[in-house]
């Protein structure tokens, strides 16, 4: 699938999990938009300008932009004139205004898809369980999605700054730290770390999980852009958001 909101559909694009990545891609950049770039969103959101829409990429970057000329579209399109109520209410309310059309927007365009490619219940319902196992935009900007418990002292992120090593092991893959059967139990019920990008939660999929060394905040790699073969030579690791506000000073 291409980046372009209203990207034609390529016919090699046909399982739920094809559908899946173009959907948290997407989203990535959405959440990008209204959290870390926020302040560069606002400002394109211009109320003066005519009616605009904020697209998610595939390729986890978004644009402010005009909707598509042709009718109908080759994809459903975003929610119309976003930035005529940037001025009309507070911020945050807007926000999470946008927040919840977005992802309205994103589930309408993966079920076109499904659509397109005729998946039939058990295709849908595998892409449906897919999206929901991530939090959504709305959660992602609010925080709601972000509650978690502190996890454990000897193990997890600690008063002392201890955090679970972002090294890799013998067979070079990504490892999480190591628990004891119960204190991983006890996470997983109450929410475990979650990923300061998307929300999600340390014990999602098996992804690599990479923490902040100027901030508490932690990151899926997907969510960040590191892969397993950068990790292996980051020897401090400074997150999107701290980068930003190190850049400003």
């Amino acid at each position: 699938m291409d980046d372009a909101g209203s990207a034609p559909i390529f016919p090699n694009v046909r399982t739920p999990e094809d559908v899946f990545r173009d959907f948290r891609g997407r989203r990535a950049g959405i959440v990008k938009a209204l959290t870390t770039d926020v302040e560069n969103f606002y400002k394109l959101c211009d109320p003066e300008k005519e009616n605009l829409c904020l697209y998610g990429l595939s390729n986890e970057t978004w644009e402010v932009t005009l909707p598509a000329e042709e009718v109908p579209p080759e994809l459903p399109e975003p929610a119309l004139g976003i930035n005529f109520a940037r001025d009309g209410m507070a911020e945050k309310d807007w926000l999470m205004l946008v927040a919840a059309h977005s992802d309205a927007w994103l589930i309408a365009v993966a079920f076109y898809f499904g659509a397109r490619f005729g998946f039939d219940k058990d295709a849908r319902r595998r892409l449906f369980t897919m999206i929901s196992n991530l939090p959504t935009v709305y959660e992602a900007v609010t925080g709601s999605g972000k509650k978690q418990s502190k996890p454990p002292t000897s193990n997890g992120k600690s008063k002392s700054g201890t955090k679970p090593s972002k090294k890799t092991n013998s067979n070079s893959k990504p490892v999480k730290q190591s628990l004891p059967k119960q204190e991983e139990q006890t996470i997983k019920e109450e929410g475990g770390y979650k990923c300061g990008m998307c929300g999600g939660s340390y014990y999602e999929n098996g992804e690599l999980w990479i923490g902040c060394d100027s901030c508490p905040n932690w990151y899926h790699g997907d969510c960040v852009g590191v892969t397993p073969a950068k990790a292996e030579h980051i020897k401090k690791y400074r997150c999107p958001s701290c980068s930003n506000k190190r850049s400003r000073e």
